[in-house]
């Protein structure tokens, strides 16, 4: 009896949603939100010139944004359980729209960076939203599938803002990459508007202003700390801006254990199948997203492509794993991540050690389809590891276990950037020093293939001790109501 009950219950709400609909508003604006973080990568030469600006200055058009995103994550959870979905889209919708408006009447820098924080203020917790509803909307059995579009959502949106931008810049000024986000905003706001319905509990958590305080401190040093490193910043001063940031999120994490109602539960980490779930999550988005930055360094620089081109290349292992990882979501609901995780992990070990070995003469053709099977293996391993920690925790905290997840993964991007082009940048140094002869063409570009080749070899060992923990994965996933 108690079974039909369930089930009757089950297919009542899902009556009460359309399903297609509000995921095809979600999906689309966790692209813009995505779409938009990586829109202004190949402007940012032009940017230089046109607002008189040093290319230290200008990368805090990048890392502003990031900084906000950071901030704006691990509020998510507290956000999706205090406002409704419909109110809480809308709201974040109205900030990107704000941003991407003030961003096409920017005359200077400041103006345009205020514009940028503006966006991410609302795009940093779209993607959360996307992933907390899609999971609220859909059975649990349906769930590898769902963060396998989501995850899709989350690989294609960075990787086409280049490529689009890059189109546009041949023919337009940097102002054309806000102008066409517009409609496309207009769009989605009255989308959600029509269609948007609360699927998720509100509990109306009581606000802590001291977690919020603490959360910016923590996530804000930790993420602008790694992203100095390698500029002239004084070493001192990095480390001590880290070391807050550490000691912020210590006592935030000591102060949501004493509330009743935490900001951000972080009582899902004793679950040991998140905890590892979350190890993964942070390294596997260490090496995805540095692959983004570290191949083109190798395109541009070693083989004399076009910003636009070597995103042309790196364009079809984007379309594989986006495609690989909708599958994989399906097949991880029929057998879940035991096998299908490791597997994947190995897949990349394996293409980042080939990839470390290529030379000078190495063709194009060759670094593009070593690059597939890499995103092949990351598709294998992605959504499928996502869903198997999200699955080991109870509904309720689903939440916080997206926000966790969201934040592993801004930080994954934040340390893997500097260490990965640190590693490289080490290497070619040492390469150079001891060959003696560093005006020789040959032996500059010689020199830094030497540099990726070591920092993949590095990348290569990371995921192998990642494979060895992901080995421990259990069969079958826990069963919360």
């Amino acid at each position: 009896m108690k079974t039909e009950i369930i089930k009757f219950e089950e297919t009542k709400k899902k009556k009460e949603y359309n399903v297609k609909v509000i995921m095809a508003v979600l999906l689309f604006g966790g692209f813009l939100s995505l779409f938009n973080e990586t829109i202004l990568n190949v402007a940012l030469s032009k940017l230089m010139a046109e607002m008189n600006v040093t290319a230290i200055t200008i990368q805090w058009l990048a890392t502003g944004y990031m900084l906000i995103v950071a901030i704006s994550v691990p509020t998510s959870a507290f956000l999706i359980h205090t406002f409704t979905t419909k109110r809480l889209y809308l709201g974040a919708m109205t900030l990107f729209l704000t941003g991407t408006v003030l961003a096409v009447f920017s005359t200077s820098f400041p103006m345009l960076l205020f514009a940028r924080m503006v966006q991410a203020t609302g795009t940093g917790i779209l993607a959360p939203i996307m992933i907390n509803t899609a999971l609220a909307i859909n059975p649990r059995e349906k769930h590898g599938f769902v963060m396998g579009i989501c995850t899709c959502i989350i690989l294609v949106g960075p990787s086409l803002g280049p490529i689009v931008s890059g189109t546009l810049l041949q023919f337009f000024n940097w102002k054309s990459l806000f102008i066409i986000l517009i409609p496309m905003i207009i769009i989605c706001m009255i989308g959600g508007a029509l269609y948007l319905k609360s699927a998720i509990d509100l509990t109306k958590p009581k606000i802590d202003y001291l977690s919020v305080l603490l959360s910016i401190i923590g996530f804000a040093g930790i993420v602008y700390g790694i992203s100095i490193i390698g500029s002239n910043s004084n070493m001192l001063n990095i480390i001590l801006i880290f070391t807050v940031g550490i000691i912020a999120l210590i006592l935030f994490s000591k102060r949501q254990l004493s509330l009743q109602q935490p900001m951000l539960d972080i009582r899902v980490f004793k679950h040991p199948y998140f905890t590892l779930g979350a190890i993964l999550v942070i390294v596997i988005q260490m090496v995805q997203f540095s692959m983004n930055m570290v191949l083109p360094m190798l395109l541009e620089n070693g083989l004399k492509l076009s910003s636009l081109m070597s995103a042309l290349v790196l364009f079809p292992a984007v379309l594989v794993c986006s495609i690989m990882t909708t599958i994989s979501g399906k097949i991880y609901d029929k057998v879940g991540g035991k096998t299908l995780i490791p597997l994947g992990i190995l897949i990349m070990c394996i293409f980042l050690e080939i990839l470390s070995r290529i030379q000078p003469s190495t063709s194009i053709i060759t670094i593009a389809i070593l690059n597939i099977f890499l995103y092949f293996g990351i598709s294998l391993a992605w959504s499928p590891n996502q869903s198997n920690a999200l699955n080991q925790i109870p509904m309720r905290n689903q939440a916080d276990g997206v926000a966790i997840l969201n934040t592993f993964i801004q930080l994954g991007a934040a340390f893997g950037t500097p260490l990965f082009i640190g590693l490289m940048s080490a290497g070619q140094k040492g390469y150079l020093n001891n060959i003696g002869n560093l005006n020789d063409p040959k032996s500059q570009v010689q020199a830094l293939y030497s540099g990726f080749s070591y920092s993949i070899t590095v990348a290569a060992m990371i995921i192998a001790i990642v494979f060895i923990l992901s080995l421990s994965l259990r069969h079958k996933t826990k069963k919360y109501s």
